[in-house]
């Protein structure tokens, strides 16, 4: 909506609603600064949180929002990880001419990364088709951003 509807030259009703789409993290971002919304977070347990930023996320600049909506939580070091595309690319990378390629986009920095975080830390991904990745290539489970913040709510 805020980059195919615009190319697609729709005109002001594109342009309208282009301005108001926002990922999840970034509608959290913007209440949070206009002091419409606060979570009332608490510690997880876990102590770090290594991040893959989806290829949307970077493509928009949208990736510091998830940093800075999992640095609300008490007690949990972020930390991005330097990575590329996870080489998945939606189905992309499960179709057999493809396997490859996406596998060694993987294995270019973000498996490794993810296989040399410690064992209780946590891996986000926004990504579906990266946490697929992530599953698939260094046997990890990593967590959406709202399943991290589900966690952090007060119980009750």
């Amino acid at each position: 909506m805020r980059d195919e509807f615009l190319g697609l030259k729709l005109g002001e009703p594109a342009l309208r609603l282009a301005e108001a789409s926002f990922l999840f993290e970034e509608f959290l971002v913007r209440e949070q600064r206009a002091g419409r919304w606060q979570l009332p977070l608490r510690a997880i347990g876990a102590q770090t949180a290594y991040v893959h930023g989806h290829c949307h996320q970077k493509a928009f600049d949208a990736f510091s929002a998830v940093l800075q909506v999992l640095s609300w939580i008490p007690d949990l070091a972020v930390q991005a990880i330097e990575s590329s595309c996870c080489g998945m690319a939606g189905a992309f990378g499960y179709e057999a001419e493809h396997f490859d390629v996406s596998m060694r986009m993987a294995e270019a920095s973000l498996l490794p990364a993810v296989r040399s975080a410690p064992d209780g830390a946590l891996i986000v991904a926004d990504g579906t088709s990266c946490r697929h990745q992530i599953h698939d290539g260094a046997g990890r489970e990593a967590l959406h951003v709202a399943r991290i913040l589900e966690r952090a709510l007060p119980v009750g």
